[in-house]
């Protein structure tokens, strides 16, 4: 991995921060992306301070994940001072939990845009660049909500769900051309998810222990792709689309058939998952 180039979007604090400092710790050449905020110091710049202070090297990209030529820019960015691209992880994104009919289109569609587009731009800009080397590991942000839903994230949760249908398909287009690409639904205390976390479990679920795990997936010795880890604390598991056995379709009771067939395998909702989580013995 050392001497590897790595671009990670939404890096100046949280979980990409976290990210962007483990990987620099183990010799990668990193990208720190973020945006601007108007009146307040570069939170890119900053990362990048940490990671030089300790020896590491990187660069700040300034730039929204909204903005349609965030992506080429990042790529961009990367390839003019290195020449090469290694690991693409595609952290941007942000929620605005409201539910659905006090949300405005607006400020759907900012969600979208910004989560899902945003990282399949970026991915876009990178693509061409890792075919070409015929090698790449990449790692999208998703959510549990955007394999269970949640209450009052309608937004996030179709932009995380639309994130891991990108990501098994360019698993299935990068497989030949030793690109593996993989999704985390992570845990972790970040200021995004300040208000979920009590200060018990912010001490238990921290950013740095996703990114220990993050670095498996972007070794050269990574061997999954197309799949999906829900990752927080020390543990993780694997999520995966599954089908109940086929019914007559024709049943009279066939929505309460199915019903206790899918209720084995897929929580309700990922509050009801993340329940779980925490005491995986009693869901056993």
């Amino acid at each position: 991995m050392r001497d590897s180039v790595a671009v990670i979007s939404g890096a100046g604090k949280g979980l990409g921060r976290a990210y962007a400092l483990e990987l620099a710790s183990r010799g990668c050449r990193v990208v720190v992306n973020n945006r601007l905020h108007p009146n307040q110091p570069s939170s890119a710049e900053k990362v990048v301070a940490e990671i030089r202070s300790a020896g590491g090297t990187a660069i700040a990209h300034h730039g929204s994940a909204h903005d349609a030529t965030c992506g080429t820019s990042l790529i961009d960015t990367a390839m003019s001072h290195w020449g090469r691209i290694d690991i693409v992880i595609a952290n941007a994104g942000y929620d605005q939990p409201q539910s659905f009919h006090h949300q405005s289109m607006s400020d759907f569609t900012d969600i979208i845009t910004t989560n899902f587009f945003g990282t399949a731009q970026l991915l876009h800009a990178a693509w061409p660049h890792l075919r070409a080397a015929n090698y790449g590991r990449v790692v999208v942000s998703t959510s549990t909500a955007g394999l269970f839903g949640n209450h009052g994230q309608a937004a996030y949760a179709a932009s995380k769900a639309a994130l891991i249908g990108l990501m098994r398909s360019l698993h299935l287009e990068g497989v030949n051309r030793g690109i593996k690409i993989n999704a985390i639904a992570p845990y972790a205390h970040t200021p995004l998810t300040d208000a979920w976390f009590s200060d018990a479990l912010a001490s238990v679920f921290t950013a740095t222990q996703v990114a220990k795990f993050l670095t498996a997936l972007v070794s050269p010795e990574c061997t999954a792709s197309g799949r999906t880890f829900i990752v927080g604390g020390d543990a993780v598991r694997e999520a995966r689309m599954l089908e109940t056995a086929t019914i007559n379709s024709a049943s009279p009771a066939i929505f309460s058939d199915l019903e206790a067939l899918s209720a084995a395998i897929q929580p309700p909702s990922a509050s009801a998952e993340f329940e779980t989580f925490l005491n995986p013995e009693e869901a056993e």
